[in-house]
């Protein structure tokens, strides 16, 4: 081939090449997003970020940040992924509005950079330990010094690493301090602020950072973005794993259960309630949930349904009550960063809980001081059908059934319709009913 005819073959080749290797030579990076409050799924979402980032090979991994803190145990297993991540990762607390507050802040002090949005803020670490009543604990109680000094060495050690102020993030959780964007920028707390991601991007391009491996420099020029979205099912996990929504669904769950319990056949209380079930079940793994909580809770609900078949005339209703209360306010440990239970939704669940079973109750009561309606009395009242002239005896029915009846007054003619004043054994004695009834009878 001549190298006239090459030569466009050439240019051809390399203008559709081009693109494709522009593409394959300028960075990606992975961007995922830490919303809401931290739990086990946030730990295990955020791990498979992280692994896929090493896996792809990404230039760096930007977490978008807007939390008001979450469990302890979850903090620690994010802020170990981040710290022996192989790409860089970065901390972007953004919007504008969003907070990186409590286990937050232990995460992006973790973190290979932390930049924030102007607008948010970042603080109110301090550790929360909670009694068996429910209660936080004094910072005296060796317990509580315990916890205390454990977050104040490791968040100390997190943003020593990195160069930052390890003193004011001890501050922040010794005090719970809180501060905004641009004070933690000047006070060495965070590394940079920045509008959005784009610009962020553009500022980091080239910076050297500190890592436990080393420093590296990083390239992020031309950066490709690809979002490392929760999937689906996780972020409907993530959203039920809320103390709230757990309370709500396990007393739905118990309620639901106990009535078909109590009335079976119902159906439809028992298939909510198995359902709400598992739910809760779901929830409540991803929780640290106080045992004793949750046995005050059922003998609770126990002797509200006890009320129902005993005749205590509310008496065990007002123990359920008050064994409702209590454990629904220790249910959840707020141990360090942990999530605890609205007081009014107590408050509104309990209520609602007592007038349940108050309508209930009434319903039995009312039931119980009811005459006996059952043996010889069960017919007294009945109408029936006269089926030959009752002078004074004849056959009547009554009942689905046919019975030898005697005229109490004056003979009745065959089809008339009768009523029932007494019984003697198969014998019913009868009076005429008034001919408005006497449809009803056939």
């Amino acid at each position: 081939m001549s190298a006239r005819r090459a030569l466009p073959l050439l240019v051809t080749a390399v203008a559709v090449l081009s693109p494709h290797l522009a593409a394959a030579s300028s960075p990606t990076v992975a961007v995922a997003h830490l919303t809401g409050e931290i739990n086990a799924v946030t730990a295990s979402y955020l791990d498979a970020a992280v692994q896929q980032a090493e896996t792809d090979h990404d230039a760096a991994l930007v977490v978008i940040t807007d939390t008001p803190g979450g469990l302890s145990d979850s903090m620690d297993d994010i802020s170990g992924h981040f710290l022996n991540s192989s790409v860089p990762v970065i901390v972007f607390v953004a919007p504008p509005g969003a907070r990186d507050d409590s286990a937050g802040l232990f995460i992006s002090q973790a973190a290979d950079v932390l930049a924030m949005a102007p607008g948010t803020n970042i603080g109110s670490a301090h550790p929360v330990l909670l009694s068996t009543s429910g209660t936080s604990t004094s910072t005296t109680d060796p317990e509580q010094a315990k916890v205390l000094n454990d977050a104040v060495a490791r968040v100390r050690n997190y943003a020593t690493i990195h160069h930052r102020n390890a003193d004011w993030a001890e501050q922040a959780v010794r005090q719970s301090v809180n501060i905004s964007a641009e004070e933690a920028v000047r006070m060495d707390v965070a590394d940079l602020e920045a509008n959005d991601l784009p610009t962020l991007l553009k500022a980091l391009d080239g910076r050297v950072i500190q890592r436990q491996r080393g420093p590296a420099t990083l390239s992020l020029a031309g950066a490709t973005l690809r979002n490392y979205d929760m999937p689906w099912i996780q972020q409907a996990v993530h959203d039920i794993i809320n103390p709230d929504i757990a309370y709500v669904l396990f007393l739905v769950a118990l309620v639901g259960i106990g009535t078909e319990l109590t009335h079976p056949g119902v159906i439809l209380p028992g298939v909510a309630g198995v359902i709400a079930g598992i739910l809760a079940f779901v929830a409540l793994y991803g929780l640290s949930v106080n045992l004793a909580g949750i046995v005050l809770i059922l003998f609770g609900i126990g002797l509200f349904v006890a009320d129902l078949k005993a005749q205590t005339h509310g008496v065990l209703t007002v123990g359920g009550l008050l064994s409702l209360v209590v454990g629904s306010t220790f249910l959840f440990n707020t141990t360090i960063y942990g999530p605890g239970l609205d007081v009014w939704l107590i408050v509104l669940a309990t209520a609602a809980a007592f007038g349940f079973f108050v309508l209930v109750l009434r319903k039995v009561v009312a039931a119980r001081l009811r005459p006996a309606v059952t043996g010889d009395d069960a017919l007294i009242g009945s109408v029936g059908s006269a089926r030959e002239e009752l002078n004074p005896q004849g056959l009547v029915f009554v009942d689905g059934a046919l019975w030898k009846g005697v005229a109490a007054q004056a003979p009745i003619p065959a089809g008339s319709a009768v009523r029932v004043i007494a019984r003697d054994g198969l014998t019913l004695q009868v009076a005429a009913a008034p001919a408005a009834v006497k449809e009803e009878s056939r």
